[in-house]
């Protein structure tokens, strides 16, 4: 029943066109967009129309709510599940957006609870997803993963990485995989990259994946998350067995597309450049 009434409300949803100006907006703001081919930006496109419909939206901390605001949160959450069938982040209900850093209240001890271990103070947060609960971003730092793209950075990769890794229904690294052979491949392979991960970050070594991926299997996955996405062509050099498990699992290899997308820059800029150098040339000539 409940199947039937959300097909037929996102068939609803895709018959409207897709808006001009979220287009536009997708165009400024996020890098990967121009990468992909024309039936991927469409399928993009389709899965952001549905995802904004679909969500409850909150500005939080006096922060208005804009379509520049929630295009741009929905486009990157979306690229994440582009090729995944099925998929919607059905555990996603509500996304919070709030405009700086945000300090969550202290946890507090349940009256029938003990507390085991000395609570964490809390301190500033740029995102933060819940596991029965909402997806906290912060917009400056959406903007600043906007403005150093391709650094490896991207809140919102992170932030909706682990919503992916909780679907399971435990948040532990590993998202919902195809079959068991899969699950094989993934735990030998992260466990072993996360470990030396570990390592280096014990010894002081420079890594590439971001320090952070070191805190533990969760944060590991959303980490190699953020750099595959934003930064494809070092990881698969850097990290060329990782690349291949989340490639296999995104089922995008964005590596291939920043290569083809450069290659068809380099392409185009040699062709402006040999029809400049033409029309100098013949300008020249008439001068003599």
């Amino acid at each position: 029943m409940f199947g039937w009434l959300t097909k037929k409300r996102r068939k609803k949803i895709l018959e409207a066109p897709f808006p001009f100006e979220w287009e536009n907006i997708i165009q400024k703001r996020m890098a990967h967009y121009r990468m992909l081919n024309e039936d991927e930006q469409k399928r993009l496109c389709e899965r952001i129309a549905v995802f904004m419909a679909e969500k409850n939206w909150e500005g939080c901390g006096g922060l208005e709510l804009t379509d520049e605001i929630r295009v741009t949160i929905s486009a990157m959450a979306c690229l994440l599940i582009l090729n995944l069938p099925r998929q919607g982040y059905e555990n996603v209900e509500s996304i919070l957006v709030y405009p700086s850093e945000r300090v969550l209240p202290e946890p507090k001890i349940g009256f029938f609870e003990t507390a085991l271990a000395p609570l964490e103070t809390p301190g500033p947060i740029s995102g933060q997803a819940f596991e029965q609960g909402p997806v906290i971003l912060v917009w400056d730092a959406v903007a600043e993963s906007i403005r150093y793209a391709g650094s490896g950075y991207n809140v919102v990769y992170h932030e909706f990485a682990h919503k992916l890794d909780m679907q399971d229904g435990v948040a532990d690294g590993t998202p919902r995989l195809r079959d068991r052979a899969e699950y094989r491949d993934w735990v030998k392979t992260c466990s072993r990259e996360y470990q030396k991960l570990l390592k280096d970050v014990e010894r002081g070594k420079r890594t590439f994946l971001d320090d952070y991926g070191a805190k533990d299997e969760v944060e590991f996955f959303a980490v190699s998350t953020e750099h595959f996405f934003d930064q494809p062509l070092r990881m698969r050099r850097a990290a060329p067995e990782l690349y291949r498990v989340l490639k296999n699992y995104y089922r995008q290899d964005p590596a291939a597309r920043e290569g083809q997308y450069a290659a068809a820059r380099e392409e185009q800029t040699r062709k402006t450049e040999a029809v400049y150098a033409k029309a100098t040339d013949e300008k020249e000539g008439d001068k003599e």
